[in-house]
């Protein structure tokens, strides 16, 4: 079991590692952010030609390298969206009367373009290894992108811990889109097909016969772990945002007394409105 020890750190460290440097220059001045895009740029064409050149290799060291390239290039998605780059048509907070499905077209309108860039992406890279025995950097990409979207579904459907705080100061109204409550119908079906697929992929790693293989399938299935730990993470009674407090700078005072305000309204409202119901 020694040989599945490394591949399952590394995946460990580089995902908590790079989601706190992002935590961290996402705080940052705006004035950095150019430079930030600039290096993230250049890092993810880096990432697209590492994936054309280990497509081919089935070692083990090339399942570590694509999948360093899989995630530098979901990073780049990230980056071009946190930082404001790639987001959407909407800028602004949910106004507190919007309900149904007026108020899901205006949650998707905050962050269309930067779906439609991710959906690009993702075609490119299964174009780009398709046929190919390494693709451990496309599926890195696909089950990062899983991650992502099923953790904002559940979000706006609500949960109790919604990690608003972890929000730069220029996207705090995407959090007038998130709802707090104790559960929503979707949680279950999430971290259900997240475990499922997560114990196929280990039981891939399981019975692996090249070191490849054990490397790229549990790369994978520890990537999937880290999923379903997310989504307990939504409801769980626990401060998992401890975990990158390293990387969140401070916001500006007067900013976040008025987006506190906001965020009684929005956030709360829902919450409040089902109290109202039930008595």
């Amino acid at each position: 079991m020694s040989d599945y020890a490394p591949p399952i750190v590394a995946t460990l460290l580089l995902w908590w590692g790079s989601t706190g440097v992002l935590l961290y220059l996402d705080g940052l001045s705006r004035r950095t952010f150019m430079w930030s895009m600039a290096g993230a740029t250049a890092l993810f064409a880096l990432a697209l030609w590492g994936i054309v050149a280990t497509r081919s290799e089935t070692t083990a060291s090339s399942a570590y390298y694509a999948f360093v390239c899989g995630l530098t290039a979901w990073a780049w998605q990230l980056v071009s969206y946190y930082m404001g780059f790639i987001t959407g048509p909407r800028k602004t907070a949910c106004p507190p009367h919007l309900r149904g499905w007026p108020r899901f077209v205006e949650a998707v309108r905050t962050s269309l373009y930067h779906e439609i860039a991710i959906i690009l992406c993702a075609v490119a890279l299964v174009a780009l290894t398709r046929n190919q025995p390494n693709q451990i950097g496309a599926w890195t990409f696909l089950i990062l992108w899983w991650m992502h979207t099923s953790a904002k579904l559940n979000l706006y459907f609500g949960a109790p811990n919604l990690s608003e705080e972890l929000l730069p100061e220029h996207l705090r109204y995407l959090a007038t889109f998130m709802t707090r409550r104790p559960m929503n119908l979707f949680f279950p079906l999430s971290v259900s097909a997240s475990t499922i697929v997560t114990v196929l992929i280990a039981q891939k790693a399981l019975v692996a016969t090249t070191a490849f293989e054990l490397v790229g399938f549990t790369i994978l299935a520890t990537l999937m772990a880290l999923a379903v730990a997310e989504h307990w993470f939504l409801v769980a009674p626990l401060r998992a945002n401890a975990l990158w407090s390293w990387g969140v700078k401070e916001g500006c005072p007067d900013e976040a007394n008025e987006y506190d305000s906001l965020r009684i309204v929005t956030i709360e409202a829902p919450l409040r409105r089902s109290r109202v119901s039930e008595v």
